[in-house]
């Protein structure tokens, strides 16, 4: 199978190395990039940033949202007061909304259809560089409050072999690390109301 896609995976590489490579080699520990991570990780985030604020109306889905939540309260308040009709005229409301909510998911998938492929094959790219030995030790506190453990055992669960560094952790969850903090600086950066 992957001889069919070898003439365009090929071609496909060779771009991702002559991007990355010069990155790779100018990582102060090209032995254990962690740099080179933080750098792919903060492109990805402005890549899929940039598309949601472009491709996505953020300003109906802020609407949309402080919508459902002001019809919530209500029929919160609807329902301790026991008052039947405003409690059904809230539950069409809450009906139309959902319709007009599930038409704006769709909106919401834009961005990953443009990034979605880009992403795949840098991924693809980071697994087969020197980025896959990339060992990061974190500070013991760290290590337990982003569970780590957890991240370990399932990742011996669905690709075998255990993680035998003390506190270290390897280059996809330093990776989601980076990408996590970057993501929400540049969202706070580029003026969305709502967090990650």
């Amino acid at each position: 199978m992957a001889d069919i896609f070898a003439p365009i995976s090929g071609p496909i590489f060779d771009v991702l190395n002559a991007i990355f490579n010069p990155i790779l080699a100018l990582d102060p520990n090209p032995a254990n990039p962690a740099l080179t991570v933080l750098i792919i990780a903060f492109l990805v985030s402005l890549i899929t940033t940039i598309a949601n604020k472009y491709l996505v109306d953020q300003d109906k889905m802020n609407e949309m949202n402080e919508k459902s939540r002001k019809l919530s309260r209500e029929l919160r308040e609807a329902q301790k007061k026991g008052d039947g009709k405003k409690l059904a005229e809230l539950q069409a409301q809450q009906t139309q909304m959902m319709q007009e909510q599930t038409a704006m998911m769709s909106d919401q998938f834009k961005p990953m259809f443009v990034t979605m492929v880009p992403i795949i094959l840098i991924f693809f790219w980071m697994r087969s560089s020197a980025i896959h030995d990339l060992v990061i030790i974190l500070p013991r506190t760290v290590y337990w409050v982003i569970l780590t453990p957890f991240w370990h055992m399932l990742g011996s669960f669905l690709y075998g072999g255990k993680a035998t560094i003390p506190y270290g952790i390897g280059w996809l969850l330093w990776y989601f690390i980076c990408t996590f903090g970057m993501s929400q600086i540049l969202r706070k950066y580029l003026g969305f109301k709502q967090g990650f």
